[in-house]
Parts: C-alpha cells; sequence; structure tokens
C-alpha cells in the first residue's frame, strides 16, 4: 500500500492511498464463498446455489462493501502510523487513471489542532463564595409550613385578603367576544401568590363572598395565549368562597411529619441547613467551574475542526428536536431548525472540550475511581435510600461517564484556580440561589 499525505488548509489534510485490486478481489472471493453456503435462492438446495449466480446477484454489492472496509482500514492505519489525530470522518473518493492493477484514492480530511495554553498564572478568575444563614433556614421552614397549611371558610363579612385561597367564577371577553380560556367556574387560586396576573388579583383582593366586579386586565405582549397577548379584556368576576390559611405550628408534631425522628426544631433545622449547604456547595462549584472555564478559553490559541463544530450543531438540533418532542409539539424531528442558531455555541464547545482535553492530558487531571464514588455518594446523600441511587448510577456505563466528566471539569477547575491570580467575592445566600426578595 502507498500513501501520501498533504496539508490543504489550516486543519483539512489528503490522503492518498494506493491499493492492489488483488487486495479487493480476493477478499470479494472470500466473502461471496462464505454467503454462497448460507443463501437461499429459488430453485436451489440451500448452500447449492452455483458460484457463478451468487456472484450475479450479490457481487456488487459485497465489492462495495469490501471496498468501503479496506479502504477504512487502510486510512486507518496510516493515519496511526503517520500519527495523526484525525477529527470526524474522511471524504473518500475513486480517483480515475491509476496503473493497471492498483486502485488509487483520496480522503480529505481535518486533523486535531495543536492547543496553545497561555500562562495560567496570569489568568484572571473571580471566586464566589456563599453561607447558610439563618434568615435561609427561616424561610425554608416557612415554606415547609405553607406546604402543609390547612385552610377554613371565612365568614360571609370577611374580605378577600393575601393568603386567602378564594373559589371564583370568571369571564373575560376581548371586544365584546369571549376568548379560549376566558372563562372559568369554581376556580380556585391563592391570592398574593402571584398564579393570576396582577390586575386579577387587584380586583379579588377586598372582595367579599357573593360580590362580582367587572374589571379591566391588560395581557402582556409576552403573554403565552397568543390570541389575547398585547390586548384588553374586560373580565367578570364573582368570589363564591374565601377560606382562610392556618399554617402549622412548628413544634414536635410537625417536626416528626417531615421525617425527623426526634421531633426538636433544632434537629430540623440543623437537617434544613445541610441540605441547603449541599445545595449551595453545587451551585457555588457551578459557578466557580464557568470563571474557570472562560479564564481558560480566553487563555487559549487553536483553530477548530469545522467537522466537530458541524457535529456539535448535529447534536445541539437533535437535542432541540427531543426537548419540542416532550413538549407535545407535533412533527418534532421534522421541525426546520437553522443551524446558525447554535453555530456560535458549538464552536464554543467545541474549543473548550478541546482546551480541557488539553490540559486534562499534560496534568495528570483525568477522574479517578476514588473521585467517581465520592461523587455519586454525595448525589445520592440528599435521597431517602441512597444505597439504591449508588446502585442506580453503576447499573449504567452512560450515567456513569457523565459524572466522570463532571467530576474532570472539578478537577481542572481546581488545577486552574491553584494558579490563576484570584478574585474572592462573598455572595449573599438569595443571590446566589436566585430568590427575588
Amino acid at each position: 500500500m502507498a500513501v501520501t499525505i498533504e496539508t490543504l488548509e489550516k486543519l483539512e489534510r489528503k490522503m492518498t492511498l494506493t491499493l492492489p485490486v488483488d487486495t479487493i478481489k480476493s477478499e470479494v472471493d472470500t466473502r461471496l464463498k462464505r454467503l454462497a453456503r448460507t443463501v437461499k435462492m429459488d430453485g436451489f438446495r440451500p448452500g447449492k446455489v452455483p458460484m457463478s449466480v451468487v456472484a450475479q446477484r450479490y457481487g456488487y454489492s459485497v465489492h462495495y462493501e469490501v471496498m468501503n472496509d479496506k479502504v477504512g482500514e487502510a486510512f486507518a492505519q496510516a493515519a496511526n502510523e503517520a500519527k495523526l489525530r484525525v477529527a470526524g470522518q474522511p471524504r473518500i473518493t475513486e480517483k480515475d487513471g491509476a496503473p493497471e492493477g492498483e486502485l488509487t484514492f483520496d480522503a480529505v480530511f481535518e486533523v486535531f489542532p495543536e492547543v496553545k495554553i497561555g500562562d495560567l498564572n496570569t489568568a484572571e478568575v473571580e471566586r464566589v463564595a456563599s453561607e447558610v444563614d439563618a434568615a435561609a433556614i427561616d424561610r425554608t421552614v416557612e415554606i415547609l409550613r405553607k406546604q402543609r397549611r390547612s385552610f377554613a371558610q371565612r365568614a360571609q363579612v370577611d374580605a378577600a385578603q393575601d393568603g386567602d385561597r378564594v373559589t371564583v367564577d370568571f369571564e373575560g371577553k376581548v371586544d365584546g367576544e369571549p376568548f379560549q380560556g376566558g372563562k372559568a367556574e369554581d376556580f380556585q387560586f391563592l391570592v398574593g401568590d402571584g398564579q393570576m396576573l396582577k390586575e386579577f388579583e387587584d380586583a379579588v383582593r377586598g372582595m367579599k363572598s357573593g360580590e362580582s366586579k367587572t374589571f379591566p386586565l391588560a395581557f402582556p405582549a409576552d403573554y403565552h395565549g397568543k390570541d389575547v397577548a398585547g390586548k384588553q379584556a374586560d373580565f367578570l368576576v364573582t368570589i363564591k368562597k374565601i377560606e382562610a390559611a392556618h399554617l402549622p405550628e412548628v413544634n414536635e408534631q410537625l417536626v416528626k411529619s417531615l421525617g425527623i425522628a426526634d421531633g426538636t426544631v433544632e434537629a430540623l433545622r440543623a437537617d434544613i441547613k445541610k441540605n441547603l449547604e449541599r445545595e449551595v456547595k453545587f451551585r457555588l462549584l457551578a459557578r466557580n467551574k464557568q470563571a474557570v472555564m472562560d479564564a481558560l478559553v480566553a487563555k487559549a490559541e487553536l483553530d477548530l475542526p469545522k467537522s466537530s463544530v458541524a457535529a456539535e450543531v448535529d447534536r445541539m438540533i437533535e437535542s432541540a428536536r427531543a426537548d419540542l418532542k416532550q413538549r407535545g409539539i407535533k412533527d418534532a424531528d421534522k421541525a426546520p431548525i437553522p443551524a446558525e442558531l447554535f453555530q456560535e455555541q458549538a464552536q464554543r464547545r467545541v474549543r473548550l472540550g478541546l482546551v480541557v482535553s488539553e490540559l486534562v492530558r499534560g496534568n495528570a487531571l483525568q477522574a479517578k475511581p476514588e473521585q467517581i464514588k465520592a461523587h455519586v455518594e454525595e448525589l445520592a446523600a440528599s435521597y431517602e435510600k441512597p444505597a439504591e441511587v449508588v446502585r442506580w448510577y453503576y447499573g449504567d456505563n452512560r450515567r456513569l461517564a457523565e459524572v466522570e466528566a463532571i467530576v474532570i471539569e472539578n478537577n481542572v477547575t481546581e488545577f486552574v484556580l491553584a494558579k490563576a491570580k484570584i478574585t474572592d467575592k462573598q455572595l449573599a445566600f438569595d443571590e446566589l440561589m436566585g430568590q427575588q426578595q
């Protein structure tokens, strides 16, 4: 086998392969003979079909199959001997005018780039920290109380106020015409809970059981109901029932109902703090990891393989279609999704993947089995039966591979943070969790 390799542009290469015709013919004959032993054809007993008939029926497809296999093997062997790291699949075409007894092919492909990572000692990274304070625990206790609240009907003379559960009939019209979703009977919602638009809640607040009211309501331009988005409607609402919420006391009964065996408020608060600290740890790690990855990308110089970017775009389009399908969108698998929507994001993902791989390879940052085990156990700790969750992860190589990727990213994050110029920033708990005051 003769091989020549030339550089076309940046990462693009062209390999010319020359194979003896006899190599192809010999393998075709071998496969046809093997096929003849099992093939079934009308008029012949199994295994007794003449070779000439088998060759006539299957010769072209077997020849095509052998050509693909042999050229693929030759390409892989030549790329390995030349120490080329091939990105994507080669485009292979047969050349005309080859010498008698030989077949010549051109394989055009890309190689992975050389990745140059600058001095990480000059990289600047903002590292955030946060703590679980008493106020955060207090708010969580209140959420738990609200989840277990009960309701009792108010007296006829009482007006609806924030926290009450109201049962209403309503009908809305736009320009005097009803619209889909604009009418309901015995509809319940909590006043002040944000379930309804502000104008609706403002109208109901202060009304008494049995009262009716007509009021205008302007739908936002981005309202999910496209027929009424940006339009003004007139609503008639009638209050049928008002129920006051009763929140349980924070006592032994509540604590035990939440699964805290000893029933003390101190044990409840300690359990809440432990769970919140676990969530804070994961969120801080995600924030700091993102800052490290941004710094890495800024410090790296490399060309991107077009084939890798195209493959990443295809993956992202398929993921978007799967998401649409999960939402119940009809014919989601055929949805026209322009590739350019994901081009920039795909380029960043490929760039980051190559940079991280280079850093891992050059600094022995691979995930160790004990690290993977520790991460799985940490993920499982918040579940009722951690051992079952651990078994679930270890029962599927794909799930373990996802954990391994996270551990590698964590190793890279720690490696970069140990070298970079760090600016520490303390975040309030609410800011980290994205809660609104």
